[in-house]
C-alpha cells in the first residue's frame, strides 16, 4: 500500500527537480526573515539589564555604534562612516523598528495574496529585500538605518505569511507537513548564516557587507522567481483551472496521476481534458487571470475572518498556536542565552548561540517528517511539554549554578521547539480554513506572532530583572506552556489525514448525522 511506503522512497519519487527549485527559491523569503531576526545579545558592562539585538547586527554592534575602538574603523567614503554613533536606546529603536515593519507586512500580505495571488506577493517581497538592505548597508546616520530595517521588516513579515501557503499548495499532499517544515528550517539557516557572517565580519566597514548580503540574496530571488509559477490551487479558485492543471502536471511530473489532487480543488473538471494544441494558445501558466465576480466575492477580509462563525474557530486556533510559539520562550533562548549562561560558562558562552542555532536547523530538518507521521497536534503538544519541562530545569540550573543542567536544558529546549512549535504553526492556516480565507487567517496568525515576538524581546529583560534574575523568569515561560498547551489540546483539531476543512472541524460528520 502507498501509505506503507518508506518515507525516503515517496520523497524521492514525489520531489521533482522543478519542485525542488520552487521550494528553494520561495523559501529564501523565510531565510531573509531569519537573517534579520532577533538573534543575539549583549550585556552592558555596568548594567545587568539585557538588551536584545538583531541577528544581522549582533556581533558587529560595538563596531557599528562606535563603542569599539578599531584602527581599521575608517570611512570608505565621506558618506560612509566607519561607524554610526548611537546610545543603547537609539540602537534599540534601530532593531525594534524591524518588528513594526514585519507586523505591517504580515497584515497586508493576506489580502494581497488572496486577491493578486501568491506569486505576485512573493515577487513584491523581494523588492523589500533589495531596497531595505541598500539603505542599511549605505546608511550614514540612524534615520537611514531605521528606514532600511523598516522596509526589510515589511518584506519579511509578508514572506512568512505567503510562503508557507505557497509551499502547502505546491507540495505533494502526503508530504505537506514535511515540506511545510522548510519554512522554519530556512528561518533557522538565515539566523545561523547571519551569526557566522557577524563572527567574521565584525570590524571596520566590513559590517556593511553583512547588511548588503541580504540585498544580494533578494536580487537572486527576484530573478529566480521569473521561472516560478503561480500556485495551481489559487489559479483553480480564480477562473483558470486549465492553467492550474498544466502547472500541477509540470510540478508533479508528466507520468504522475494528478486527477485525485485536482478533484480535491472542488472545481468543475468537465472541460479539463484539452488538446495540447489548444493549451499552447492559452495565456502563460504563471500569468494572472482576471478575477471572476464569483472569485472576487469569495475572498474573506481580515475582519471578516474573525467575525464569521465558520472562520473564527480557525483564527483563534492559529493565534493560540503562534502565541505558544513565542510565549513559551524560544526567543529568550535565541536572544539571551549567552548573557544568561555567561556566568556559568564564561569561556564557552560566546559559542553557545551558534551551537543553539545549528542544533535548531538540524533537529528541525530531522523532525520534519513527524507531523505527517504522528499528526500536527501531537507534535505541538510534545513540543510544548518538552519546552515547559526544560524551562523549569533551566530555571533550576541557573538558580543553583548547575552548569551541566543549564546547558542540557537549553539544548533540549531548542530540540523540543523544533519538533512541533517551530514548523507546524506555519502550515496550520492552510489546513484549517478554505482557500477563500487562508490569506486572512494567516495574517491573523503572523500578526499575533510578531506582537508576541516584540513582547518577549522587550519585556523579557524587564521581567527577568524584576524577579531578581537567576533564571526565575523561566517559571513564567513554564506557566505559559502549561496554559497554552491545555488550550491547544482542547481547541485545535488534528488536520493530518483529513479530507478538507469540513472534516477537520467535524462539520461533515455532523451534517451526515442530521441527514
Amino acid at each position: 500500500m502507498a501509505s506503507d511506503e518508506p518515507l525516503h522512497r515517496s520523497l524521492f519519487r514525489d520531489t521533482t527537480a522543478y519542485l525542488a527549485y520552487l521550494l528553494f527559491f520561495s523559501t529564501l523569503g523565510p531565510f531573509q526573515f531569519g537573517f534579520h531576526l532577533v538573534g543575539k545579545q549583549k550585556r552592558g558592562a555596568k548594567s545587568k539589564r539585557l538588551t536584545g539585538i538583531q541577528a544581522e547586527l549582533n556581533a558587529p554592534q560595538d563596531v557599528i555604534t562606535c563603542k569599539k575602538a578599531s584602527i581599521r574603523a575608517t570611512a570608505l567614503k565621506a558618506y560612509l562612516p566607519g561607524c554610526i554613533p548611537m546610545n543603547t536606546t537609539q540602537f534599540s529603536v534601530v532593531t525594534s523598528i524591524y518588528t513594526l515593519g514585519g507586523l505591517l507586512g504580515a497584515v497586508g500580505a493576506g489580502p494581497c495574496l488572496t486577491r493578486y495571488g501568491r506569486l505576485f506577493t512573493m515577487r513584491l517581497t523581494t523588492l523589500s529585500f533589495i531596497i531595505g538592505p541598500v539603505f542599511e548597508s549605505l546608511a550614514s546616520n540612524i534615520s537611514l538605518l531605521c528606514f532600511g530595517r523598516f522596509i526589510s521588516g515589511i518584506g519579511c513579515g509578508a514572506a512568512i505569511v505567503v510562503v508557507p501557503i505557497y509551499i502547502s499548495e505546491v507540495a505533494p499532499p502526503k508530504e505537506k507537513g514535511l515540506f511545510g517544515a522548510l519554512t522554519q528550517v530556512m528561518i533557522n539557516i538565515g539566523i545561523l548564516v547571519a551569526q557566522v557572517l557577524g563572527y567574521f565580519l565584525s570590524s571596520s566597514n566590513l559590517w556593511r557587507i553583512i547588511l548588503a548580503v541580504a540585498g544580494g540574496i533578494g536580487i537572486v530571488q527576484l530573478i529566480a522567481l521569473s521561472l516560478v509559477p503561480e500556485s495551481p490551487k489559487w489559479l483553480s479558485e480564480n477562473g483558470s483551472p486549465q492553467d492550474a492543471r498544466e502547472i500541477l502536471r509540470k510540478i508533479r511530473g508528466r507520468k504522475v496521476d494528478i486527477d485525485a489532487e485536482v478533484k480535491a480543488w472542488n472545481i468543475d473538471s468537465s472541460a479539463e481534458d484539452i488538446d495540447e494544441e489548444e493549451s499552447l494558445l492559452r495565456a502563460p501558466p504563471n500569468s494572472h487571470p482576471a478575477r471572476t465576480p464569483k472569485a472576487a466575492t469569495a475572498s474573506v477580509s481580515i475582519s471578516g475572518a474573525i467575525v464569521h462563525p465558520s472562520y473564527r474557530p480557525a483564527v483563534i486556533a492559529v493565534i493560540a498556536v503562534m502565541l505558544a510559539q513565542q510565549l513559551t520562550g524560544i526567543n529568550s533562548i535565541v536572544m539571551y542565552s549567552v548573557s544568561l549562561l555567561s556566568s556559568l560558562l564564561p569561556t564557552a558562552a560566546a559559542l553557545l548561540i551558534v551551537v543553539v542555532s545549528a542544533l535548531n536547523v538540524l533537529v528541525t530538518a530531522l523532525c520534519a517528517p513527524l507531523s505527517d507521521k504522528i499528526g500536527r497536534k501531537t507534535c505541538l503538544l510534545i513540543s510544548i511539554a518538552g519546552m515547559g519541562s526544560c524551562s523549569i530545569l533551566l530555571a533550576l540550573g541557573l538558580f543553583f549554578g548547575v552548569k551541566i543542567l543549564a546547558a542540557i536544558a537549553t539544548l533540549v529546549f531548542v530540540a523540543s521547539f523544533a519538533v512541533g512549535l517551530g514548523p507546524v504553526p506555519f502550515i496550520l492556516a492552510n489546513e484549517l480554513v478554505g482557500p477563500e480565507a487562508v490569506g486572512a487567517t494567516q495574517s491573523w496568525a503572523l500578526a499575533a506572532n510578531w506582537i508576541a515576538t516584540f513582547l518577549v524581546s522587550q519585556f523579557f529583560p524587564i521581567v527577568d530583572h524584576a524577579l531578581g534574575g537567576k533564571g526565575k523568569v523561566y517559571y513564567v515561560f513554564a506557566g505559559f506552556a502549561a496554559t497554552l498547551g491545555a488550550f491547544i489540546a482542547y481547541w485545535v483539531p488534528e488536520t493530518r489525514g483529513k479530507n478538507g476543512v469540513e472534516e477537520v472541524w467535524g462539520r461533515k460528520e455532523a451534517r451526515e448525522r442530521i441527514e
